[in-house]
């Protein structure tokens, strides 16, 4: 039996992911907020009135910023679920401490990439990739583990 604690290093480092990937999550509803405040484009009439704004569905900065939000929501909390699972499997501290830096950092440059720095592909492609494919393979692993177990 995995012997889960907060001293483990692997849970430590993944309380540090999870909280970095959480704030940034947070982060990106701030500037999709922010983003529309300065441009003064808004998606409700009673937001545009009382911001002296405008209705608008398609200002490519305001969806730019929200798409690569959706994407987060999409990817994060999976990160989370699958992240936690990993952990049961008692993987290796060094290589699950990798795995999870690197998804954490590929998660912030895909933001940077797509919302405050548009960057041409594959740049972006990539960044996104890079943790699916972690994704894809904790999945694996977690599967494999439990599929052995019983």
């Amino acid at each position: 039996m995995i012997e889960i604690t907060l001293q483990n290093p692997i849970v430590q480092s993944y309380i540090i992911h999870v909280t970095i990937l959480t704030a940034k999550l947070l982060l990106m509803a701030t500037l999709t907020t922010t983003i529309r405040m300065t441009k003064g484009v808004f998606q409700n009439p009673e937001d545009a009135k009382l911001f002296r704004g405008e209705v608008k569905y398609d200002d490519t900065t305001v969806e730019r910023v929200r798409r690569a939000h959706l994407n987060d929501l999409e990817n994060i909390p999976a990160f989370w679920l699958l992240g936690a699972l990993y952990i049961t499997t008692g993987p290796w501290d060094t290589w699950a401490i990798l795995l999870f830096r690197i998804f954490t950092v590929s998660r912030l440059v895909h933001t940077f990439v797509y919302a405050i720095c548009p960057m041409p592909q594959p740049i972006r492609a990539i960044a996104y990739a890079i943790p699916f494919i972690i994704m894809l393979y904790m999945a694996v692993q977690i599967a494999l583990f439990y599929i052995t177990a019983i």
